[in-house]
């Protein structure tokens, strides 16, 4: 019994040692395996970059304006007999608008008339008296004073004829003045005096009549965009047209562009002390009176031409601690990351002012994997899409 206790223990140390070989043998052989395999080039786009001239729509919230608003009064006190336009119509030059009661006036003309005829006949009377005293005088029949008397009457009387003349053209004046016209082709305002009331300096208001053609395009520029705009033109980053002549397109609400260009015809030499702002105003055609006064739409302002520009997706910039960055392919088609100066957003491109040349290639898709040294797949892209958009856009 003893015996075999014996030889299953000398079995069981066998047993172990060759065990433990095992895995000597096993860890020995796991050291010298070769080191683990690189990993797959990362698939990318990458965009070269082509500098060239980009043309620069400037856009700002613009309000409209009526070239001529006319206030409509009455330049004679009276009572209001009747409205004749319809509120809010368009109106032509010489249009009736309104009637005042014209008895009063009417009867101001015709008592001029009489005291004109009056003074007419006195007139007469006083010629032939100077007519027959002047040759009497000479025949000393009548006194040098006769002589002066008649002289005097005949010029008396015209003078009275003169005045009852003046007299009878202002009160023509006025019966004019009964019937209100529109003075310029335009859209109409509401009545502001309701028929039958008497009008007078306090309420001579009685409407506005609007010229929409031409209309006016207000937009205002504060003074950190207009040091922008002029900083960016000493650097050469902007061209402004030659003359300075822009051409204004007007954006509507629904995002269409107006039919009509237009052109700036009037900047404010000083600036708004309560917006820091100074006013700019272009001027459009308006024929069929689409635009209306006080409408807000977008002023685009075309001309200027940024020379020579580098222009990326915007999603190719990156933003870190340190500032902008993108990701670029280097000869060896790695990825290396690249500080950049961004400039004005342009459509769905991006402005570089400083970190990129002519040849670079940035990537523009799948970067959001990259570190420095990745091995890149590369798939070249076009370029981004070139559309209208402001490189400023401001609020009145």
């Amino acid at each position: 019994m003893r015996f075999r206790d014996t030889r299953t223990l000398f079995a069981l140390l066998r047993f172990s040692l060759f065990t433990g070989a095992a895995m000597l043998h096993l860890a020995s052989c796991s050291s010298s395996e070769a080191p683990a395999a690189k990993p797959p080039p990362i698939a990318v786009t990458a965009q070269t970059i082509k500098p060239k001239n980009v043309p620069v729509t400037i856009v700002f919230v613009s309000t409209t304006q009526s070239s001529q608003a006319v206030n409509i009064q009455a330049r004679v006190s009276g009572f209001l007999e009747k409205r004749v336009y319809t509120e809010g119509s368009r109106v032509k030059t010489g249009q009736v608008l309104f009637e005042m009661d014209k008895k009063p006036f009417q009867a101001q003309v015709d008592g001029a008339a009489a005291a004109l005829q009056r003074n007419e006949a006195a007139l007469e009377v006083a010629r032939a008296n100077l007519a027959r005293t002047r040759p009497l005088v000479e025949l000393n029949a009548l006194s040098q004073k006769d002589l002066d008397d008649a002289r005097g009457q005949f010029e008396q009387s015209g003078a009275g004829v003169a005045e009852s003349k003046a007299q009878l053209d202002s009160a023509k004046l006025d019966l004019s003045y009964a019937t209100i016209l529109s003075p310029v082709d335009g859209v109409s305002s509401f009545s502001a005096v309701a028929d039958g009331t008497y009008v007078d300096a306090q309420n001579s208001q009685l409407t506005t009549v609007s010229v929409l053609s031409p209309m006016w395009i207000n937009f205002s520029l504060s003074e950190n965009e207009l040091s922008h705009i002029q900083n960016e033109e000493k650097a050469g980053r902007l061209k402004p047209p030659e003359g300075g002549k822009f051409t204004v397109e007007i954006e509507l609400s629904d995002g269409s562009l107006f039919p009509q260009k237009g052109k700036i015809d009037f900047t404010d030499p000083s600036y708004n002390s309560e917006t820091g702002t100074f006013l700019i105003r272009a001027v459009v055609n308006n024929p069929d009176g689409t635009l209306r006064p006080n409408q807000y739409v977008r002023a685009r302002i075309v001309g200027s031409e940024r020379p020579n520009a580098i222009l990326i997706p915007q999603r190719a910039v990156q933003q870190s601690a340190q500032g902008h960055f993108v990701w670029v392919v280097n000869s060896a088609e790695q990825a290396e990351m690249r500080p950049v100066v961004v400039g004005d957003w342009h459509g769905e491109g991006w402005f570089i002012d400083q970190g990129l040349v002519a040849g670079d290639r940035v990537i523009v898709d799948g970067a959001q994997r990259l570190a420095p040294g990745a091995g890149l797949t590369v798939t070249d892209a076009g370029q981004p899409k070139g559309t209208s958009a402001s490189t400023a856009t401001t609020s009145q």
